[in-house]
């Protein structure tokens, strides 16, 4: 059977299935494995258009009643000092506001790699002595993006680039008490990909970034992805999704939390209680556009040489789930800012995240 008899003959199950609508008044706390309230806090891309470092993203949060701020840029801390750093530290726990620091791109080989931080061991240096000033436990960085899959050797080859330079701070990490968290990041790689990586690097340093809008770039259902990242979570960048078939395949357009419509959010987060204890939610709205995935094309799956009917026949369920949604300025500063404030508010009112009423 070819990939176009399979997707056209395919039968799913549960396509009826939707999110839940926004409860009227506030469910009782979501507690982890160790009977703990989860963390709830903002990824700062989700409002870059406001350009706010430092400071200025620790008011954000602070005013917000958040529990954490993940930095995903090291541009945000506003400074690259150490002392700064540990400056910046002191006054987010008055604010009773812990911050999480990321950056972006330590593969060499990527077609998202800048020198903007020197060398890729030179940037995962430097980021980990400044999340160890700041009081991060983890410096998330990310591989690329779908574009590396297509590059020679294809995404294998990227994943072995990035252990190399994992490996060579690997002491580094170890001695400062800072674990990297790799984010599966837009299209790069797959769940199973992301945990070869974790695995070749050494899991006693590196685990994951758990990215649930990344995951359906990659054509996975985001449940089936928690349910092999979960374990490897480290961070966590969170939005919901909107998918919906098309005469090509689908479309992919990220949302705001409750918004999305094809993925149960208090099923995904009963198991993200089960399988991430201790690990903080972190919303990351990108919203406005769509991005298309046209797997009726041949040519689409040199992408994805190895994903298997299984798992693909999961995404497909998802995406039956989805109806078109309009699309809009997503760089608006006030809809960034709206959209990521309608998500906290779901989270908490709906599935019972975070310490702070």
């Amino acid at each position: 059977m070819n990939r176009r008899t399979f997707l056209t003959a395919a039968t799913v199950a549960g396509a009826s299935a939707l999110v839940a609508p926004i409860a009227s008044a506030a469910v009782p706390a979501r507690r982890d494995a160790s009977g703990n309230r989860i963390k709830l806090g903002i990824d700062n891309f989700a409002v870059r258009a406001w350009g706010w470092k430092g400071r200025e993203l620790v008011d954000y949060a602070a005013g917000l009643k958040l529990d954490t701020l993940f930095i995903t840029d090291l541009a945000g801390l506003g400074s690259s000092e150490t002392s700064a750093a540990a400056e910046l530290r002191k006054y987010a726990a008055d604010k009773g506001v812990e911050i999480l620091l990321g950056s972006w791109s330590i593969c060499p080989t990527s077609k998202s790699f800048k020198k903007d931080w020197g060398t890729a061991e030179e940037h995962l240096s430097l980021g980990l002595r400044l999340s160890k000033a700041v009081g991060s436990p983890a410096f998330r960085v990310v591989l690329g993006s779908r574009d590396d899959r297509r590059t020679p050797g294809g995404i294998e080859a990227r994943i072995a680039d990035t252990v190399k330079v994992l490996k060579a701070c690997r002491n580094q990490a170890l001695d400062l008490g800072v674990k990297v968290s790799v984010e599966n990041h837009a299209g790069d790689m797959t769940a199973d990909e992301l945990i070869t990586l974790i695995e070749g690097a050494g899991r006693e340093f590196v685990g994951a970034n758990m990215d649930s809008g990344n995951a359906a770039w990659t054509l996975e259902d985001p449940l089936d992805s928690l349910e092999k990242l979960g374990p490897y979570a480290i961070t966590t960048s969170l939005r919901d999704s909107r998918i919906w078939q098309t005469d090509k395949g689908c479309k992919v357009q990220w949302t705001a939390m409750g918004d999305g419509g094809c993925v149960d959010l208090n099923r995904y987060f009963d198991r993200y209680a089960q399988l991430c204890p201790g690990v903080a939610v972190n919303i990351e709205t990108i919203g406005g556009f769509a991005v298309e995935f046209p797997y009726y094309q041949d040519s689409f799956w040199e992408a994805f040489p190895k994903k298997s009917a299984v798992e693909f026949s999961r995404f497909l369920a998802v995406a039956r789930r989805g109806q078109a949604m309009d699309q809009y300025d997503g760089g608006d500063k006030q809809r960034q800012r709206d959209e990521l404030e309608k998500s906290l508010r779901f989270c908490r009112e709906s599935l019972g995240l975070g310490l702070k009423s």
